[in-house]
């Protein structure tokens, strides 16, 4: 089977390979293994969604608004 290493599905992603190993490390990104300090995706491995953003809108905007 082939792998891709996680600076490729970096670029692929336009994310920081850094961001992926972190994503890789949380268990965000399935089937994923590691090969001595480097994280291995599967080629047909999906870009996680954003965690931090969950109503689909920008959460501190709102909270300023509230206040007023």
């Amino acid at each position: 089977m082939e792998f891709m290493t996680a600076k490729q599905a970096a670029e692929l992603w336009g994310i920081s390979d850094r961001r992926v190993a972190l994503l890789c490390e949380q268990g965000r990104i399935e089937g994923v293994k590691k090969a001595g300090a480097t994280w291995l995706l599967p080629p047909d491995a999906v870009k996680p969604a954003d965690a931090r953003i969950k109503s689909g809108k920008y959460i501190k905007k709102a909270a300023k608004e509230n206040q007023k």
